[in-house]
């Protein structure tokens, strides 16, 4: 019987039975796992994009376009190909899609359509995409997503309409492309990106434009995509809450000291010591390209210094730990996580005053948040080491430009010491590596490997014996 359906019946049945058997197969695969698996699907279709045809100026290897649309979805910034001159217009607009997309995150860009178009968003899907943002209630996590895009798309076309009138005023960005060039980079820096249209081009040695203006604007746009969903979304319903949640000023108070840290070390070494890069800039453009370098260090990876691989050592040191931390939780950014740094730091501080617990704020924090605080900080300080040992013994580079670059890449920072396009095959997948790492997020890709769902776990208690530490 089934012989004699007509041929579009029979295909939408081979469908129907696809849909259940991933609906089915997704109530078995824990959510750390969807999550990376979405991550590496997105990836693979952005390589494939690139390898098609047009998209690029001259023949591009499996391994570039990989190494590419790992860096784009992953929101790093590292490229082997220069965008300006490497990619056709048409392969701009699809890196521009892909850091888009790995922006907002595969996850949430499913289930969000799903429920725009109606369809019933089962819990597994909210618990996936509650901890894809690092949340804790799934409850109201579509209103959550779908403001939280709808405000993304606001800043983002702002930044790109700034962008436009500036540089067609001022004549930066080539004749005829100031909207696309403005609205790329708007893109880039919100989502903390690092990809730029200048790099390559003649008029440009130094990459992107450096002129006050500009700078601070794309500054602005990084720093917003860095402070994370969860204070965007309450800011947007201050007017419901009494009080400030920690989260939210724990997040506030750490961006705005690390950046004082930066803005402040980098003005200093660079400019006041004399023997820096932008020694000879004015007092203004000094203190606007260190403000603007220290905001994009930890997370965006946008060059705001004049021959930035020519920055001293004491700076490298700077640049290497503030990309490290990172940007916020459930942000455009990577590494260790603000939250994790003023967790493990309030950690140390009430245990040298004696206490027991985690206070702050008339607030206690729970040892289960310190300890994955505490387990973001080793495994990626042990990802690091392993990482860099393995590169300097393929590579022949310096020590301090291969620890350089891995911490770049498992920030998804994407700042470089010029070194990315002489990485051989081994070093590149190393880099890549890195970039699904910090971008997949530590604790979320531990317990994918480990198939281990946080919503199913088992409590088992032994009895306690003390070990010798210190």
């Amino acid at each position: 019987m089934s012989k004699q359906r007509p041929f579009l019946y029979g295909i939408s049945g081979i469908f129907r039975r696809l849909a259940l058997l991933g609906r089915d197969s997704s109530k078995r695969t824990p959510i750390p796992l969807r999550l990376v698996g979405g991550l590496a699907l997105l990836i693979l279709i952005g390589t494939l994009l690139l390898l098609a045809p047009g998209m690029t100026t001259q023949p591009i290897s499996p391994m570039e376009a990989f190494f590419t649309a790992t860096s784009a979805v992953t929101v790093t910034g590292l490229s082997v190909i220069p965008t300006s001159t490497g990619f056709t217009y048409l392969g701009q607009i699809v890196l521009l899609l892909l850091i888009q997309a790995g922006g907002v995150g595969f996850i949430s860009l499913i289930v969000l359509a799903l429920h725009l178009m109606g369809r019933y968003v089962s819990l597994m899907d909210r618990l996936a995409l509650t901890r894809a943002m690092g949340l804790d209630k799934p409850g109201r996590i579509l209103q959550i997503l779908r403001n939280a895009i709808l405000g993304m798309f606001v800043i983002e076309g702002a930044g790109a309409a700034l962008l436009y009138l500036h540089w067609r005023a001022a004549g930066i960005a080539p004749p005829g492309k100031a909207g696309f060039y403005a609205l790329f980079h708007a893109v880039s820096a919100f989502c903390n990106a690092g990809f730029d249209l200048f790099s390559g081009l003649p008029a440009y040695p130094n990459g992107l434009p450096n002129d006050n203006i500009t700078l601070i604007i794309l500054g602005v746009l990084v720093l917003l995509g860095g402070l994370g969903i969860p204070v965007f979304m309450e800011a947007f319903s201050r007017y419901r809450r009494k009080r400030m949640s920690l989260n939210t000023w724990l997040t506030l108070i750490t961006a705005a000291g690390l950046i004082l840290l930066g803005w402040g070390g980098l003005f200093f070494s660079e400019h006041l010591m004399g023997h820096g890069v932008i020694r000879d800039e004015g007092i203004v453009n000094a203190l606007v390209q260190t403000w603007f370098q220290s905001v994009s260090t930890r997370t965006a990876g946008f060059p705001g210094l004049h021959s930035f691989s020519l920055v001293g050592s004491d700076s490298r040191l700077l640049i290497i730990t503030l990309m490290f931390i990172g940007s916020a939780p459930a942000s455009m950014g990577g590494g260790i996580t603000t939250g994790s740094f003023a967790v493990l730091t309030l950690a140390v501080w009430n245990y040298v005053r004696g206490s027991d617990s985690v206070q702050v704020r008339h607030r206690t924090i729970s040892q289960a948040t310190v300890r994955r605080a505490a387990v973001a900080l080793l495994i990626s300080l042990a990802v690091v080491i392993i990482a860099s040992w393995l590169i300097l013994l393929t590579n022949q580079f310096s020590f301090n430009k291969a620890l350089f670059e891995v911490v770049s890449a498992l920030a998804t920072c994407g700042l470089s010491m010029g070194v990315t396009g002489d990485l051989n095959a081994f070093g590149r997948l190393i880099i890549i590596a890195m970039m699904f790492f910090g971008r997949a997020g530590v604790v979320t890709l531990m317990m994918a490997l480990t198939q281990h769902d946080p919503y199913h776990r088992r409590h088992l208690d032994f009895p306690e014996e003390d070990v010798l530490v210190g």
